[in-house]
């Protein structure tokens, strides 16, 4: 991905200058990964949102002998920011926020599972299972896969070294 040039002394080690090139968002980014990531952050938006709504509550008296608002703001607030970043970064091409966003996907199927059936919210559950399967469809199809295979090098149909 980046070149290295001759080495470079400095101080008591030797270093050497390596210029890393950034894809490109339009060329080398596939809409798979960019509407995935957008599925992703919407979600990360919500988890935040109920974060600032919880505290709300908890600053404007509502009881908090039940639960603390508080900590599950702090709860929302931290993972949803982290869900947040991880569709970012799958937006702008970052190939980091992939693992972040499937975990979350993951661990929402029982929460859709659940609006569905225990708590019989079933609008709620529908449109989380939709907007769930479909960020994994994104995440696990072809152009995501081969996105990712051209990090290391080799073109995954072929498997033989790109011209990276």
């Amino acid at each position: 991905m980046g070149r290295c040039h001759r080495p470079r002394v400095a101080g008591d080690g030797v270093f050497y200058a390596c210029r890393v090139s950034k894809p490109s968002l339009s060329k080398s980014t596939p809409t798979t990964v960019r509407v995935a990531g957008a599925m992703v952050s919407l979600e990360g938006a919500v988890a935040v949102g109920v974060a600032v709504v919880l505290v709300a509550r908890g600053l404007l008296g509502h009881d908090q002998n039940v639960t603390s608002g508080y900590g599950t703001a702090a709860w929302f607030a931290i993972l949803g920011g982290a869900v947040l970043a991880a569709g970012l970064a799958l937006i702008f091409g970052r190939r980091w926020g992939r693992a972040i966003a499937i975990v979350a996907q993951l661990l929402l199927l029982p929460v859709a599972w659940s609006l569905l059936t225990d708590s019989h919210q079933t609008l709620f559950g529908v449109l989380l299972a939709v907007v769930v399967f479909a960020a994994l469809g994104c995440l696990f199809s072809s152009p995501t896969s081969r996105w990712l295979a051209a990090e290391y090098g080799e073109d995954p149909e072929t498997g033989e070294p790109s011209d990276r």
